[in-house]
């Protein structure tokens, strides 16, 4: 995994070589192995620069005509030799790559390539990149499994070509200038360019005080810095920046009837295969494990295939018994036999890094179970930890969240099935503790139009009162989901996927491994596991207010049966009321009255403050509200915004 950054002029000004390097730079936890640049020109009327390390010790003391420059930080995992360097070129040097990412299956890409005529120099799955464009032009992508940013000057066509893997598990940001583009792994390497004036996108704020979304658009916080989502590309070239969608969710198709036992092994001999693709690596490969189904599926199928080597886990707690999740955790460390690591993160001492954290993040987040993924990887990192896998994805896919059930049983009743929505209504409140809301929301979404579910959720929501209505009103809610395909269970998880729920959950996943040098890689994205199980049907997934029926099915015998029948979603859950509330109270006490605080445009301070100290004495239920007030106020004192 890496860090990638770039500047295209297309009027061929005289390059800024400085901001380049002062860009790379800023990526460098991303790739402490190495730093590399290509200088190119326009017509390759220039022979291409190349710089190993800083690139202003290598320059020539003229650099007329070049106009076109990409640099690479390294974190050598496949091929960690000198013939993995980056910028990589084609032999001729007419086009160039910079690639942050891994492709699972580039051993199978090379070999169908070598069959085709082309000859590697390396054993990186960065060449196998280069190779499959020069092949397939930017057809390569529909090639590709894994995960994956990159920018690939063509030198021939006079272009800039760019992608995002499928669900944008790796990042990608840009910048449009007056003659062409920046872009970058993060946002902080866009930041350097000292003609950049800092402002806030007042829209990025607005959807995340009143509807908790992040990364669910082009936009950043930060006023034009736009990312590639997930799925897209572009090409610059001297006529115009194109960005288009590459890869999208497939339509929706009907229930062929599959049984339970087919449907069970084939998703076991899939997930298996992603397993053994994802553990392709020179370097160790460990795991985090929750104690959740999805990351102890992970870690028993991991042992399976290496049965004889040591396996690493990294693992949180807390004492407090609501949120522990040891006793399942445990009991896949003794089934799987791997050398567990466990840690209880100090609240204060998360407080004292929340500045830091937000530095690497970019952009502000949504709860402290981030904070607790932050601390999993620094503890890897200090036991030597360079790949990391880790489960999401598995909940979007498999329905792990409550709320799909209230999709679910929404449809339902939208098809007159009286007789099965009671047997799911009662079989899933048979199964949970109390009554969940999350449910009869996502019920109500189901059946009632976009404008009346929006009235509904402001009058439910009493958690925003604070917010300035001139700030609420300067731009449209709309809590729906897009109605792309028949049913609102299927919009429900594309939803999940693409905008409300993965997109920041894979933002700062990546923020966090890379923070401390480690790659972390999702098996249940696997090309093929997304589009096997986005196709099943709903029986397939819930059942019997049971979720991820499918996936319990598949790991019998491989995952201990007390976490195949544990029913609770936690995650990397944390204490986040105790730590707000009490913890941290006399830091958010003076954080919330502060002058900077006050003179935001988003709320009335003095009523902010006073939701908190009700929110503190137990009278409201609005921590997650909290947390995002404090973590948006934290990151504008931290970016000067």
């Amino acid at each position: 995994m890496c860090g990638i950054a770039g500047i295209v002029s297309l009027s061929g000004r005289l390059f800024d070589a400085y901001t380049l390097e002062a860009m790379t730079r800023s990526l460098a936890h991303r790739g402490p192995d190495g730093e590399g640049y290509v200088l190119l020109a326009h017509q390759r009327a220039e022979k291409p620069i190349t710089a190993v390390g800083r690139l202003t010790d290598s320059l020539p003391s003229v650099c007329h005509g070049y106009a076109i420059g990409l640099g690479h930080r390294r974190l050598a995992i496949l091929d960690r030799s000198a013939l993995g360097h980056q910028p990589m070129g084609s032999e001729d040097g007419a086009i160039w790559i910079t690639y942050n990412g891994e492709l699972y299956n580039y051993i199978e890409l090379r070999d169908e390539l070598r069959r085709l005529g082309w000859q590697f120099r390396s054993m990186t799955d960065t060449e196998v990149v280069l190779r499959s464009y020069q092949q397939w032009g930017t057809e390569c992508l529909n090639r590709f499994n894994g995960m994956f940013a990159f920018a690939i000057w063509d030198g021939l066509l006079g272009r800039l070509f760019c992608a995002r893997d499928r669900l944008g598990i790796k990042p990608f940001y840009f910048r449009t200038t007056s003659d062409g583009m920046m872009f970058s792994s993060e946002i902080k390497a866009l930041l350097q360019d000292p003609t950049y004036v800092r402002s806030v996108n007042r829209k990025a704020v607005h959807d995340f005080l009143l509807l908790g979304l992040q990364d669910h658009t082009e936009g950043t916080f930060f006023s034009d810095v736009s990312q590639l989502r997930a799925g897209h590309a572009l090409v610059l070239d001297q006529e115009r920046l194109q960005v288009y969608r590459w890869w999208d969710l497939p339509p929706s198709q009907p229930d062929d009837g599959m049984e339970d036992g087919v449907a069970a092994e084939s998703l076991r001999t899939l997930f298996q295969d992603a397993i053994r693709l994802h553990l392709r690596s020179d370097v160790a490969v460990g795991s985090c494990l929750s104690g959740g189904l999805d990351s102890s599926s992970i870690v028993c199928a991991m042992r399976q295939a290496l049965p004889n080597q040591l396996i690493k886990t990294f693992s949180a707690y807390f004492d407090d018994a609501r949120y522990d999740e040891r006793h399942y955790a445990n009991a896949v460390v003794r089934q799987s036999a791997v050398q567990s690591v466990f840690i209880s993160p100090d609240a204060q001492h998360l407080f004292e890094e929340l500045p830091l954290m937000l530095w690497y993040q970019d952009e502000p987040f949504s709860g402290a179970s981030y904070l607790v993924q932050w601390a999993v990887m620094k503890t890897a990192s200090e036991h030597g930890m360079k790949v990391l896998l880790d489960g999401q994805g598995g909940d979007e896919l498999l329905c792990g969240y409550p709320g799909y059930w209230g999709s679910h049983i929404g449809d339902l009743l939208s098809s007159f099935s009286l007789g099965s929505a009671w047997s799911a209504l009662n079989a899933t409140y048979r199964r949970q503790s109390k009554f969940d809301l999350l449910v009869a929301s996502n019920c109500t979404r189901a059946l009632l139009p976009a404008p009346l579910v929006s009235r509904c959720r402001s009058w439910m929501k009493a958690d925003a009162s604070w917010v300035s209505p001139e700030f609420v009103s300067c731009y449209p809610i709309n809590p729906g989901y897009e109605s792309r395909y028949p049913t609102a269970l299927e919009n429900h998880v594309a939803a999940y996927l693409q905008t409300h729920s993965l997109p920041a959950l894979l933002h700062h996943e990546d923020r966090s491994s890379m923070a401390f040098s480690i790659e972390a890689r999702l098996p249940f994205l696997d090309t093929r596991l997304v589009d096997r199980l986005w196709t099943w049907p709903a029986r397939l997934k819930l059942r019997a207010g049971v979720n991820k029926f499918v996936m319990r099915e598949a790991m019998k015998g491989l995952v201990p049966e007390q976490v195949l029948r544990r029913q609770d979603k936690m995650g990397f859950a944390t204490p986040q009321d105790s730590s707000l509330c009490n913890v941290w109270r006399p830091e958010l006490e003076a954080l919330f009255s502060s002058p900077a605080c006050a003179q935001r445009e988003y709320w009335d301070s003095s009523r902010l403050q006073h939701s908190y100290r009700q929110y503190c004495t137990g009278d409201l239920d609005i921590g997650t509200s909290m947390w995002r007030c404090m973590t948006l106020e934290l990151w504008h004192q931290q970016w000067h915004v």
